[in-house]
């Protein structure tokens, strides 16, 4: 009896000395398998907080440059996928042009951050723009206390702000408005990001280019390659007009216009179209003039609704791109546009010019001329000159 209770307290002592260690085990493992578990469901929602931060960021991107320490600031801020490209700043990204030009260059696949800037509701735009499932990350900025914030860093500025052209008024009526305008937006570009490639849309054209000019160089920043006046609204007329006449897609029409942005100041040169035509002078004078007044043929059809908003936002996206693609090193990119220039004897001209990775690398010269045009030139030569004074007079008054 006494050797079945011994080898009985030898078994449980065995059983004891097994158990213990296994459900110290059995314990441990349960504890560890919590506190991992409790600590992987933290760091989860410490990166659910980091992705919500950074989603919120793309819409108020001053909330996190408050915060001096954050990783999440918004220059460090990415959509997930965000595409390769540039970074490009719409400034009047909520007016009439703003809006169907912001969506446009959503689209654009060499866009990578889209930063959208107005005086008023752009957070309203850029919450509805932000939500096309493109490459583009878009953020939205607010008054003049975010300018800064909106163009830091930016390779492209693309400036369609201030008033539009009403019924009646000229565009000499919009100068003493968008004026102003323009210099404070030229001011900031100057500040934040001078070497950006500047595409100047605010009217009149003819004259807020020598504004922004002057006001470069009043601060050492002025490179001439980099400002471009958007005159591509009269080729992209010229192009439709044209094409309605000959019976060709405009899509297979090149038509060069130059000069300037407004009336007479615009010449399209219909004796250098592409494919080349022969038009009569009854035709190439109604085609003249219809380009020419192209503008107030939109403003007085919209009888005071509106002005050129959707076309010239389609032609603005179209030099834009042609900008980006010089910028990416793209060879032959040739477009219209208002610059600095020597191709005549005023200081600023639109005529062909051929983008680079600097903006106008190259300023074409204009071509054998004929006679109609040769008279055009002269009349838009003279209109000239006292617009480009006027902007010029403006900053040094």
């Amino acid at each position: 009896m006494y050797h079945i209770f011994s080898h009985l307290s030898l078994s449980f002592l065995l059983y004891l000395n097994l158990f213990i260690p296994f459900t110290y085990f059995v314990i441990l493992i349960h504890f560890n398998t919590h506190t991992l578990k409790k600590s992987i469901q933290m760091e989860a929602s410490a990166e659910v907080n980091q992705r919500i931060a950074r989603i919120t960021a793309h819409l108020h991107p001053s909330n996190l440059q408050m915060e001096e320490n954050s990783s999440l600031r918004a220059a460090n801020c990415r959509a997930k996928g965000g595409a390769p490209g540039f970074k490009v700043a719409i400034l009047g990204a909520a007016g009439g042009i703003g809006q169907p030009l912001a969506m446009l260059m959503k689209i654009n696949p060499l866009v990578s951050v889209l930063h959208l800037y107005d005086v008023v509701n752009s957070p309203g735009v850029t919450a509805d723009i932000s939500h096309m499932d493109t490459g583009a990350v878009v953020r939205g900025f607010l008054g003049q206390p975010q300018l800064e914030s909106a163009l830091t860093g930016m390779d492209l500025v693309i400036v369609p702000a201030g008033v539009p052209r009403k019924p009646g008024m000229t565009r000499d009526d919009l100068f003493n408005i968008n004026a102003g305008i323009v210099k404070t937006l030229c001011e900031g570009i100057a500040k934040c990001c001078p070497n950006a490639i500047v595409n100047l849309i605010s009217n009149p054209v003819n004259s807020t280019v020598p504004i922004a000019a002057e006001v470069f160089k009043k601060s050492g920043t002025y490179d001439p390659k980099r400002l471009l006046g958007v005159t591509t609204l009269d080729v992209v007329r010229a192009n439709t007009f044209v094409a309605e006449v000959l019976g060709l897609d405009p899509r297979e029409v090149d038509v060069p216009v130059v000069g300037g942005h407004s009336g007479v100041t615009i010449l399209p040169l219909l004796s250098q179209v592409k494919p080349p035509c022969t038009l009569t002078k009854e035709e190439s004078e109604y085609l003249t003039n219809r380009i020419q007044n192209g503008g107030t043929e939109v403003v007085e059809a919209k009888a005071g609704a509106g002005s050129a908003t959707l076309s010239m936002a389609y032609a603005a996206v179209k030099f834009a791109d042609a900008c980006l693609r010089g910028m990416r090193g793209d060879a032959g990119v040739v477009e219209c546009a208002f610059v600095a220039s020597q191709v005549t004897e005023l200081p600023f001209f639109a005529s062909k010019v051929r983008l680079g990775r600097t903006g106008a690398e190259e300023i074409y010269q204009l071509g054998p001329l004929n006679e109609y045009e040769r008279v055009g030139l002269e009349k838009a030569k003279k209109e000239l000159a006292g617009s480009i004074q006027k902007g010029i007079s403006f900053i040094w008054k």
